[in-house]
């Protein structure tokens, strides 16, 4: 009986999967997504108790193992297989709400409200997601009528046995949702992909490289008549606002493009992740609104967030936030401002938002799935909310989402 639960757990675990690991290879089929999309949560519906554990505990390793892999970098690199393990009793815990039934409709209930519900603070895990990439829609009627219709043929007991499963017609992305149609920018908008390791990206020795190649790339954009060139999360690794002698490098350029670059700032004791954009010559700077839980702030009560960011952060984990969202306006066009982890973020879509300028640094989860569930979650929001992304990336992920 064990081994059956573990093994019916796995399964649906690897169904619940399998989009983001298709997409990562390249591999993206609507039918089969559609497919194991609805088998998965078909499954969770129906699977023994035990099973229902042993699937969030897999999926949480699925989708998180490599959260972990930053944790080097403040000098605390044991800490990756507990970090791995960590996701994987949390999302165990997150599902095993399931397990407190084995009626299907109640089942169906508590997926549905799990679905509002973000353990820990950290956002990745909409369920909705399994369908982003097929023919079901990812709002949240359309996961009630795929739930019902998974539900119903457990109380329907003659030949009809199987006839709510057409209710899924109901959720398909090809009937209008409401939602305002995606479109494009007239600018001509360069997107810079980088591939500086993070092991050597903020050494001294890799700053003046990296100016030289910014430079570069920003008079290669002029004389291809680019509007606008955007260059990933903290391309200038220090407090830019404390380096006049390179914002006066940049500032000439200006004149003639605009230039949007990531870097720090700093304003008395706060610490900020910031946007810089250059625009005739003068700078905006757009401050991060949503931070990432356990890398940029503690979301743990004031008494361990001290002991937790000295021990296990190197005192890194004390960045402030911006108080609303930054809009840039270039000429004429207004761009919401995203910086990596706020791109799968809701508040950051909320307004009238068409464009969105998003900028990552994905070089701290080398080599992993990270960028593939990134890009994945962008795409969610972005159609979600009728919004087209500019993704400028470290590692990988640049390019145009919607």
């Amino acid at each position: 009986m064990i081994k059956k639960d573990f093994l019916y757990g796995l399964a649906t675990a690897i169904f619940f999967s399998t989009f983001i690991y298709l997409e990562h290879y390249d591999f993206t089929i609507k039918i089969l997504n559609t497919f194991f999309g609805i088998l998965a949560i078909g499954a969770f519906l129906y699977i023994p108790k035990r099973a229902v554990l042993i699937a969030g505990f897999f999926i949480g390793l699925f989708w998180f193992y490599w959260v972990g892999y930053s944790f080097k970098y403040n000098g605390v690199g044991f800490m990756a297989p507990v970090v791995t393990l960590f996701f994987g009793v949390l999302y165990a815990l997150f599902f095993g709400i399931l397990a407190l039934t084995n009626k299907v409709y109640l089942r169906a209930i508590l997926f549905f409200l799990l679905s509002f519900f973000e353990p820990a603070d950290w956002n990745w895990m909409q369920v909705e997601l399994v369908f982003v990439d097929s023919y079901i829609g990812v709002m949240k009627y359309q996961l009630f009528i795929v739930l019902t219709a998974l539900a119903l043929p457990q109380y329907v007991k003659n030949k009809y046995k199987f006839t709510p499963l057409l209710l899924l017609l109901l959720a398909s992305n090809s009937i209008p949702n409401g939602v305002k149609e995606q479109k494009l920018s007239d600018l001509k908008i360069k997107l810079v992909q980088t591939n500086i390791k993070q092991e050597e990206k903020w050494t001294q020795k890799a700053l003046n490289p990296t100016i030289r190649m910014t430079l570069k790339k920003i008079q290669e954009a002029i004389d291809k008549h680019y509007d606008i060139i955007v260059f990933p999360e903290s391309i200038y690794p220090l407090h830019m606002n404390k380096n006049p002698l390179l914002i006066n490098m940049i500032k000439p350029y200006s004149y003639k493009i605009t230039i949007i670059a990531g870097s720090l700032m700093t304003e008395g004791k706060s610490h900020y992740n910031v946007t810089y954009m250059f625009a005739n010559g003068s700078y905006n700077v757009a401050k991060k609104l949503v931070l990432v839980p356990f890398g940029e702030y503690v979301p743990l009560p004031k008494f361990a967030q001290k002991f937790i960011n000295e021990t296990f952060f190197g005192g890194a984990s004390d960045f402030v936030t911006a108080k609303e969202p930054t809009d840039f306006i270039i000429k004429g066009v207004k761009f919401r401002n995203a910086i990596c982890y706020e791109a799968t973020c809701s508040e950051i879509y909320e307004g009238d938002v068409d464009f969105v300028i998003a900028t990552s640094n994905n070089a701290w989860f080398s080599p992993s799935i990270e960028p593939t569930l990134q890009k994945l979650l962008m795409r969610y929001y972005a159609r979600k909310n009728g919004v087209t992304i500019y993704h400028s990336a470290n590692y990988k992920g640049t390019g145009i989402v919607q």
